[in-house]
């Protein structure tokens, strides 16, 4: 099977991840035309399977703070060596020159035709290297539409952030978050343990409802979002969260609204937000942008948006909407 990669690197790394985005053959004809009923169920144990084994690589840091990334490059290459064996599929073993290629080799844009695996090995560098929340993100397009999603949130605990905190030292942590198209969202331990389904925060007084946004104000303007919760009438502080772990705890109701506004100039990209986009949306929650149109994923490495990104229940997004749109205008107008 043919694959290409894009290769994206990261600056906020020595050793700087990898961003992969790779292109599998389109489905059938027949199927490829209603997403829905279509079914995901390999892809999803596989994408399962290689986020948690990505978060236990990562757990130690150590690896990723040398200045030869040698021993980690084994551990990859007997990694996928394993998975190969044990699916069965493929009769082959790959050198770690072999794993080397096959990352540098693709030119991959992703784009609405086929499938393309969208994955950010370390979502929230920053955050990583504190010690904070990261994510391994991976999704599934297809059509320019992601149809399957999984972030592993090795430092994210169990319970909701409200009872135990980012950093209680008696919560056990590591979460796996997937979804599917039509299927919902579920949540489970990393260490494989059942899967519960999980649902979005049905708050619906903005007075009672908490947000997230963005750890580095670099990534969100911060001024902007205290405005606009405080037209809603949102009486907590923001919880500010690295990477994508705060699409997984919005999908579980930690928090009810996620406000993403960057500086003028900033352009989205597709893999920090397509895996948390469809776990949110699985879970009964709302993604859209500040003009309140649906992301695209068709269009490339990029998301073409109006300012940034919006997500709440879908009780509160009318309300959201509206003080996100006077906010937004007001700022402007003092400018």
């Amino acid at each position: 099977m043919s694959i290409n990669w894009l290769r994206f690197v990261s600056p906020s790394l020595k050793k700087p991840p990898l961003f992969h985005l790779c292109h599998l053959p389109p489905p059938p004809p027949s199927s490829s035309a209603v997403i829905v009923a279509m079914s995901y169920d390999k892809e999803l144990a596989a994408a399962k399977k290689a986020a948690s084994l990505a978060a236990r690589l990562c757990q130690d840091s150590k690896d990723l703070r040398k200045d030869g990334g040698q021993e980690i490059v084994e551990r990859i290459t007997k990694l996928v060596n394993d998975s190969l064996t044990i699916d069965g599929s493929y009769n082959v073993t790959l050198s770690t020159e072999d794993i080397l290629r096959a990352i540098d080799n693709g030119r991959s844009e992703g784009g609405s035709q086929g499938r393309h695996w969208v994955l950010d090995p370390i979502d929230g560098t920053k955050g990583f290297l504190r010690g904070d929340q990261y994510a391994i993100a991976l999704a599934l397009l297809d059509g320019g539409k992601v149809v399957l999603g999984v972030l592993a949130c090795p430092n994210l605990p169990l319970t909701s952030l409200s009872d135990a905190g980012q950093h209680s030292p008696n919560n056990k942590v590591g979460c796996l978050f997937f979804a599917v198209v039509g299927g919902g969202t579920y949540m489970q331990p990393l260490d494989g343990s059942s899967a519960v389904k999980v649902q979005v925060s049905a708050v619906e007084n903005p007075e009672e409802a908490s947000f997230f946004e963005s750890y580095e104000a670099a990534h969100s303007m911060h001024d902007l979002s205290s405005l606009i919760a405080q037209k809603l009438g949102v009486k907590a502080p923001p919880v500010r969260i690295d990477s994508q772990a705060k699409y997984g705890a919005l999908s579980r109701g930690d928090g009810a609204i996620y406000l993403r506004l960057p500086h003028k100039g900033y352009r989205e990209k597709i893999w920090d937000h397509a895996a948390g986009c469809i776990v949110v949306s699985e879970a009964g929650g709302v993604v859209t942008d500040a003009a309140g149109q649906p992301l695209d994923f068709s269009k490339g490495k990029y998301l073409d948006l109006d300012t940034g990104i919006i997500v709440t229940n879908q009780k509160l997004m009318p309300l959201l909407f509206n003080a996100v749109r006077k906010s937004i205008q007001e700022k402007a107008s003092s400018l």
